[in-house]
């Protein structure tokens, strides 16, 4: 026991790895919530911009799968996330010198295969170096959580004194510092892989109409978190505010996200009916939120409302994963997960820019957000439904997680 406890205190802290993460990260933010600003900057209307925000859920079906596959055969995880930072910022500076609605479309596209995939890969980054070490992926990931939230107000000003145009360079400047860090990181002795087949038995999950209706009210939930994404730091600049107070919104919109992560983790049953009216009640708080929206006058009360964001998205996805393990059967749970990201992130994702524009474009913000939060209500509904059905006893669990059920709560399988 002492040799363990001393061979545990020798391991590194790997303090690269964790800038990696916060600078990983900070690159997203700014392109997630400063790039729509960019797009309109160029003469883009609201549709071009969805349109153009939602490729990259499109991509990203095709190219995580492609990255994973390479990642497995080569066992040098390091080097092929250096290869997607190093495309990522070639292609970022192609997207920025771009001034045609045409060029942009193609250079985003091949942009997004290389940026797309960051999230799972540097996941899989941590893993890989922290297994069979005293570190907790949590204590890494936080990292990327403080990149989002303190790159977001502080990029916000600085595009404010300096123009929408030194974007490109502060994208650049991030992804230096990420690609700095990976170098300095040890050497991996080997890889934790990633499933190259992910959808493998996906046919199975069609047979199971309770699986279906979660899928589907989580679409409906889903989507109009993306048109808020897309557009949200638009609605602010429409209601005269500045890309400080942008900044703030995002800030205030993540920074309470890992807590209340944490807090589903620790006091979160594992049950299905548990489940569900968590779920119930966290997209009836994103009804309120697109409502309030719909409401809002003034830039400021807007950031505020992004608060609410911590609780919605943070819940909302964490007890979506979840639910998923216990609906579906053992054999298919992977492939199980991976139409839930699929139709959870990439489909909702695809939707929510398209219509979210569409709905700006031609009905304006305030009605957008009314459309939001109707969608929102009738996936609600649909989750307060199924919470009911289990509730009573009505649900019963596919026959190879009936095991798992009884082991979770032997009292009853609900």
């Amino acid at each position: 026991m002492p040799n363990l406890r001393a061979n545990l205190d020798k391991q590194p802290s790997l303090p690269s790895l964790k800038w990696f993460n916060f600078f990983v990260y900070g690159t997203v933010v700014l392109f997630t919530s400063f790039f729509p600003l960019y797009l309109q900057d160029v003469g883009m209307n609201k549709l071009e911009i969805g349109s153009v925000m939602s490729v990259g859920a499109l991509v990203s079906i095709i190219a995580n799968p492609f990255w994973g596959i390479w990642s497995d055969r080569y066992q040098n995880l390091p080097r092929i996330v250096l290869m997607m930072l190093t495309g990522t910022l070639v292609l970022s500076q192609l997207v920025f010198q771009a001034h045609t609605y045409e060029m942009v479309y193609v250079s985003i596209l091949f942009f997004y295969f290389f940026q797309g995939p960051l999230f799972a890969q540097s996941n899989t980054l941590i893993l890989s170096y922290i297994e069979g070490t005293r570190h907790g992926f949590n204590s890494f990931r936080v990292w990327g959580s403080l990149g989002w939230a303190l790159t977001a107000i502080t990029a916000g000003p600085i595009i404010e004194w300096a123009g929408v145009s030194v974007l490109s360079y502060l994208f650049a400047a991030l992804l230096c510092a990420a690609m700095l860090a990976l170098v300095a990181l040890p050497k991996l002795k080997a890889s934790i892989g990633t499933a190259p087949l992910p959808f493998r038995g996906l046919q199975q999950h069609f047979r199971h109409p309770f699986f279906l209706g979660f899928i589907f009210f989580g679409m409906l939930v889903a989507l109009p978190n993306t048109m808020n994404n897309t557009f949200v730091s638009l609605y602010i600049t429409e209601l005269g505010g500045s890309k400080s107070i942008i900044g703030l919104a995002v800030f205030l919109s993540s920074i309470l996200e890992y807590g209340v992560l944490l807090l589903c983790g620790r006091y979160l049953k594992r049950r299905i009916s548990v489940l569900l009216g968590w779920l119930a009640l966290v997209s009836a708080l994103f009804v309120l939120r697109w409502w309030l929206m719909a409401g809002a006058t003034t830039p400021l009360s807007v950031a505020f409302i992004q608060i609410l964001h911590c609780i919605t998205f943070g819940g909302f996805f964490y007890v979506g994963t979840q639910l998923t393990m216990l609906l579906v059967p053992r054999p298919y749970r992977s492939s199980g997960q991976a139409l839930y990201t699929l139709c959870w992130s990439g489909v909702s994702g695809i939707l929510g820019g398209i219509l979210g524009g569409w709905l700006y474009q031609y009905l304006g913000a305030q009605n957008m957000y009314l459309s939001a939060g109707f969608l929102t209500l009738i996936g609600t509904l649909g989750f307060a439904f199924m919470w009911l059905f289990v509730s009573r006893g009505s649900y019963h669990p596919p026959a190879e997680t009936e095991e798992d059920a009884l082991l979770q709560h032997p009292a009853s399988s609900n």
